[in-house]
């Protein structure tokens, strides 16, 4: 069930937002995949003319958020069955994009997935990290009502702070890139790349676990979006380098991104946000310790001074960053729904394309999980016990070479042969 949600005005001491700025003056984005602010009346009619879907073009609504409390959470893979009987159905072949992660599976309709169907999914997603729908245009079609209601099944809604979201529906974080390119070349003036390598949210105190990106419109060529497996990236450091960060703390905020917003005249529906979570952390299902952090709310490592946080934080980054053999590239295709794992990935979009001649259309919905467990934290050591198995490899510390060259096929399945 989706809970309800509550909105209010703008506390009396909410700094308004809404104060239009002179465009010579305005500040470069630092990420130049996202609108902070209405467009003219002339280009959002443009734009309606140039979408299938108008409805879920980015909206503005002046509505006010408070920081959300804990909660509990239960994750559904814990209680999916691991042979997959109601996700891989006779006729549902996938072919995984590398051997480590990423999965695209071929005819199957998330518009009818069962509860029984989205606990494997969840299963699924967790062990491969990324999984990728063609041909769902019944499931886009379907309306923020529906799609809101599925991804209630994996977590509680995350509300975007900042940016368009869909009106009524706060929890959809819309990407809408339509003829902008004279903002992309001032963006490319002063920066030498587009790419911003991120988790979704992980300044909350209950960051996301599960995460679904569905296309709207997308280029022929271009516009994809790159993910890196953290999990990986922490197998690949040596012993005495994991002993070293794994009890170690960050800090994530949102203050840059509300920040930003409020002094270039866009819409905040949030205070600042800030967090403290472990820079290793378990996966609840799985049991795989992986880096969590990345370039856009780390904000520094609790303890250290700043050179050495600094200079710890550019290491894992550059080692995140640069890790091609554990990174996987989802190239986007018209009716496609992508959704991952935000606890071990991170991604980054890419700006290659010309947004005149084709739009990049995409919605975000986010589902907040488990408050980020620490190594040696609760949960942990039940996990490490139970030896949890990943492509047919048990998830050990120290385990340098990961998983199987040639992937798994779950339930039997193989591999279509599909491009």
């Amino acid at each position: 069930m989706v809970s309800i949600l509550k909105t209010h005005t703008p506390p009396a001491n909410h700094e308004s937002s809404n104060t239009s700025t002179n465009l010579d003056k305005e500040i470069v984005s630092y990420d130049i995949n996202l609108p902070y602010r209405p467009q003219s009346a002339i280009e959002q009619e443009q734009a309606r003319l140039r979408t299938e879907y108008p409805g879920y073009l980015p909206q503005f609504d002046d509505i006010w958020f408070d920081k959300l409390p804990e909660f509990e959470y239960q994750d559904p893979a814990l209680r999916a069955d691991k042979r997959k009987p109601n996700l891989l159905t006779p006729g549902v072949t996938l072919r995984h994009i590398t051997p480590r992660m990423g999965t695209v599976l071929f005819g199957l309709k998330l518009k009818e997935l069962s509860d029984a169907g989205k606990d494997e999914l969840a299963l699924l997603i967790s062990e491969r990290k990324i999984v990728a729908f063609r041909e769902q245009k019944e499931f886009l079609q379907a309306g923020p009502q529906f799609q809101q209601e599925f991804m209630a099944h994996f977590g509680k809604p995350n509300y975007q702070p900042v940016t368009g979201s869909i009106k009524g529906y706060p929890g959809f974080h819309i990407i809408h890139r339509d003829g902008n390119q004279a903002e992309i070349k001032k963006f490319f003036q002063h920066k030498m790349t587009s790419t911003l390598w991120h988790q979704d949210v992980s300044y909350e105190l209950q960051p996301p676990g599960y995460i679904m990106l569905g296309i709207l419109a997308c280029p022929d060529v271009g516009g994809d979006t790159v993910f890196a497996d953290t999990a990986e990236a922490y197998n690949r450091l040596s012993p005495i380098f994991q002993d070293m960060i794994r009890n170690l703390k960050a800090a994530h905020t949102s203050e840059k991104m509300i920040g930003f917003a409020r002094a270039n005249g866009g819409l905040v529906r949030k205070d600042p946000v800030t967090s403290i979570h472990p820079l290793v952390r378990v996966h609840p299902v799985t049991g795989e310790r992986s880096i969590f952090l990345n370039a856009e709310f780390v904000t520094g490592i609790v303890g250290l001074k700043d050179q050495e946080s600094d200079m710890m934080l550019k290491f894992l980054t550059d080692h995140i960053c640069m890790g091609h053999d554990f990174q996987a590239r989802v190239q986007w295709e018209k009716d496609s729904v992508v959704m991952m794992d935000g606890r071990n990935t991170l991604h980054t979009a890419t700006v290659d394309y010309d947004s005149t001649v084709q739009a990049r259309h995409i919605f975000r919905l986010a589902s907040m999980t488990e408050k980020p467990i620490p190594v040696g934290g609760e949960g942990d050591s039940v996990l490490r016990s139970n030896g949890y198995k990943i492509n047919g490899h048990a998830n050990n510390e120290h385990q340098t070479h990961g998983r199987s060259s040639d992937g798994y096929m779950p339930n039997g399945h193989t591999s279509s042969g599909h491009s």
